[in-house]
């Protein structure tokens, strides 16, 4: 195994450095994935995956192992071990890839298993963000016809791609020895991948130059490009002012150059490029350099976009400022995207003995979001245009939905000084995808590299090297975008991935509960035993329990029924679960109070039947027994009466499953049949629920925890990004006892509509297995399987879709 991870880490790093490595993307797992399929056990294939997790990371990613032992002053091999050790965090999908892999391998075909483990890949990287939002698809990015398909499948759509060419040829070479028509199938699907994508490329290129006729006049921007980096040695070695000073007048001159010499329509100047509060001065000479800041966007007579730190009540932001002349300042874009321990700390691990142990852990706050703002021009033109900053352009989801809201161009502020250059182009390559996706021109500015000029291709038109000082000029035609499927549908391979995860293992669950049904034995050859607990019921304490559960079971379905009629849709997720509670959980376990209270334990001594609850002990002589008559009306559940020698009912209730068993079990300690008075239909009806063996997704912690959670997971991420613009915006913003506040209200919301869902199913279940013995008695058992089992489908995969399609509407 060791050979194959090897082999696939060096291909690997190979692919990531660009020019044609692009090509080494459709086969540079495949050493791993034939190394993965030698191992017989799960634990061997686990480990496989953590170790290419590591070599993965220090082929790709050695870069940032470097920059993170400078950023901390660490050092280099600190950085690069720290990197190593938290592979598995960093590339969770190795490890999540492999155990569905095996899992999916002991019950499909080459062909399924390389699906559902490739969704699993690609549903690993949506659920789970990663720091710098790298996927294998980016690497496709230096050739201009395959990139072209992220417009309908974003970068994730590019990696599901990959990874089935890869198995497609790792699962001819497993055939090798069967001759070339066993490996005929498998690589035919290997080949047609990059053929495939080849073709929507040739077609989405001559569409985008066939559309509409460019602007007259296309966006003429200067991106200013300074060189100046490393602020935090310049503040120690010249004062904090000189350092402002000297920063603002070499952007002055190089400004001077885009606007009087280069005619330029805007000017970006790059991330935290002004490194204080622009808009709200902390000083008298603050205050000072932001006035001769106005005065130089008055005099230049183009909109300035440039970075600074934003500041309200609940912090500072990392922000870039719109100004435009003789306006002044238009507004803030806050950086969503923060890096925690470096821009940014929760509120919950802050403290002075953090700050002791990182000194260089920041004080941001994150943004709310992507927001478009207008570039006023001039000659009177107004482009709105999406800001992001840093690390925004590895989000897709921020471009999406900056599209949505009706931006024409991109324009990306960012500081890579702290990359190396492969990291910096790595950056461009993951930033140039949000321009195909969205079909959006991008202007990308950078503190000392690389700066670039992008258009809805992902085609550099002018760019930069690091450590330059230069000033870029460029030219974008912008216009309406076409309505890709990306910002139709936002990044949605992801979650079809998780979801088609969630099915087929819904699937193996529902195959292992029909095995067991076809195993278990009928209920005539059971062995005749009485259960070891009954509850033994007076009177008034049935009436009370059954009432109770009535009004529960009444409860949901009305709540049900408010639901499907859009009674309820107006009332808020507290309301839900107050209604929930009282109606429907108060009166349940009031129910189940009672039913507890009058438990006890069961056995036959000397023919005499003895029902013991704590210290009370009731008898009845087996001989006295004439019959058993279960409840016609099965509240608060299944039971029946004990008809006596006399004529008389028991002045006691016995609830249990089967009253049958318990005739069984009464007719073997006397040596004597006991009957069982009641109708044939009714026989058959309980016969039939009987026979019905509850599987595992029929298990309530399954049913109404484990899957609610399933559900909660990805509708609550999309609330995080729509309410806070990403996945733990509202940790970062409020903390997090908030956050998961906010989650737990989201599962209990989910658990409630599974449970109401479930209860409509169970009514129809019931009302079809009641209909089936009165029209077919002898069918009953088998309509009642059937209508268990599409039950359970529904309900699993019924919500399962409905989510899916709410998500990506």
């Amino acid at each position: 195994m060791g050979a194959g991870i090897l082999a696939s880490a060096v291909l690997a790093g190979l692919y990531a450095r660009g020019g044609l490595g692009w090509l080494l993307g459709f086969v540079a797992l495949v050493p791993w994935l034939c190394a993965l399929d030698a191992p017989r056990t799960l634990a061997s294939a686990l480990l496989g995956a953590w170790a290419m997790s590591v070599a993965f990371t220090a082929a790709v990613f050695a870069w940032f192992g470097v920059a993170i032992g400078a950023y901390t002053q660490l050092g280099t091999l600190t950085g690069v071990a720290l990197l190593l050790l938290g592979a598995p965090l960093f590339q969770p999908q190795f490890i999540v890839f492999a155990l569905v892999r095996y899992l999916a391998g002991r019950h499909h075909g080459p062909a399924l298993r390389a699906l559902v483990a490739a969704a699993a890949w690609v549903a690993t990287e949506s659920l789970v963000p990663k720091l710098l939002g790298d996927t294998l698809g980016h690497g496709l990015y230096p050739s201009r016809l395959i990139r072209q398909a992220a417009d309908v499948g974003g970068t994730a759509g590019l990696t599901l791609l990959l990874l089935i060419a890869n198995e497609g040829l790792a699962a001819a070479l497993a055939r090798r020895a069967d001759g070339m028509r066993a490996m005929a199938r498998p690589l035919a699907l290997a080949a047609l991948v990059p053929l495939l994508l080849a073709g929507y490329g040739v077609v989405a290129l001559s569409a985008h130059s066939s559309a509409g006729a460019p602007a007259p006049k296309p966006l003429r921007v200067g991106l200013v490009q300074s060189n100046l980096v490393d602020y935090e040695r310049r503040r120690r070695e010249q004062g904090a002012y000189e350092v402002v000073r000297e920063v603002l007048d070499v952007h002055f001159a190089m400004t001077y150059d885009a606007v009087e010499r280069q005619h330029a329509d805007a000017v970006l100047w790059s991330e935290t490029v002004y490194p204080t509060t622009f808009g709200h001065p902390k000083s008298a000479p603050g205050a000072d350099l932001d006035r001769e800041i106005l005065t130089i966007v008055d005099a230049a007579g183009v909109p300035f976009v440039f970075g600074t730190y934003d500041l309200d009540a609940a912090g500072e932001y990392n922000a870039a400022a719109f100004v435009a002349p003789g306006t002044g300042l238009l507004g803030f874009y806050r950086k969503t995207r923060v890096v925690p321990l470096t821009e940014y700390v929760p509120e919950w691990l802050d403290g002075p003995l953090l700050r002791r142990w990182l000194p260089w852990t920041g004080s941001w706050r994150p943004g709310s979001g992507a927001r478009v703002f207008p570039l006023r021009l001039r000659d009177g033109r107004e482009i709105p245009v999406l800001p992001l900053i840093c690390l925004d352009d590895v989000d897709a989801g921020l471009a999406v939905d900056g599209a949505r809201l009706g931006a024409q161009a991109i324009v990306t502020l960012s500081n890579d000084s702290w990359f190396s250059e492969l990291g910096a182009e790595l950056h461009q390559a993951v930033a140039a995808f949000r321009s195909i996706e969205t079909r959006l021109p991008q202007l990308r500015v950078t503190t000392n590299g690389v700066s670039a000029v992008i258009d809805a291709t992902g085609t550099v038109l002018a760019g930069t090297n690091m450590g330059q000082r230069t000033l870029v000029i460029g030219d974008v035609p912008v216009r309406d975008p076409p309505r890709t499927v990306m910002v139709a549908w936002g990044d949605w391979v992801g979650l079809a991935g998780a979801a088609f995860v969630v099915l087929m293992a819904a699937a193996a669950a529902w195959r292992m509960g029909r095995v067991r049904v076809a195993q278990e034995e009928p209920a005539s050859v059971q062995a005749a035993t009485i259960p070891a607990e009954v509850i033994v019921l007076p009177r008034a304490a049935r009436f009370a329990a059954g009432l109770l559960r009535a009004l529960a079971r009444a409860s949901l379905l009305g709540m049900g029924a408010a639901v499907l009629l859009g009674a309820a849709q107006q009332a808020n997720l507290l309301t839900h679960l107050r209604v929930f509670a009282a109606l429907f959980l108060a009166p349940e376990v009031a129910a189940w109070c009672v039913l507890r209270a009058f438990a006890a334990r069961a056995s036959f001594a000397s023919g005499i039947l003895v029902l013991t609850r704590g210290a009370q002990r009731l008898e009845v002589a087996v001989q006295d027994v004439d019959g058993v008559e279960p409840w016609r009306v099965p509240l608060p559940g299944s039971g029946a009466w004990l008809r006596l020698a006399s004529g008389e009912r028991w002045r006691y209730g016995l609830a249990l499953a089967d009253p049958t068993a318990l005739a069984r079990a009464l007719a073997a300690a006397r040596g004597a049949p006991v009957p069982v008075h009641a109708s044939a239909r009714a026989s058959a009806y309980a016969q039939a629920r009987l026979a019905i063996r509850r599987g595992f997704l029929d298990r309530p912690w399954m049913k109404f925890g484990l899957f609610p959670l399933v559900l909660a997971l990805p509708a609550f991420r999309l609330h995080q990004h729509i309410a806070y613009g990403g996945t733990f915006g509202e940790y970062y913003t409020f903390g997090l006892k908030a956050y998961l506040t906010t989650f737990a209200l989201w599962w209990a919301e989910w658990a409630i509509g599974v449970l109401l869902c479930a209860a409509a199913l169970r009514a129809a279940i019931e009302f079809g297995s009641a209909l089936a013995v009165l029209l077919r008695p002898g069918w009953s058992v088998q309509a009642r399987r059937w209508l268990e089992r599409l039950g359970l489908a529904l309900l699993y995969l019924g919500l399962s879709a409905l989510l899916l399609l709410r998500i990506v509407r």
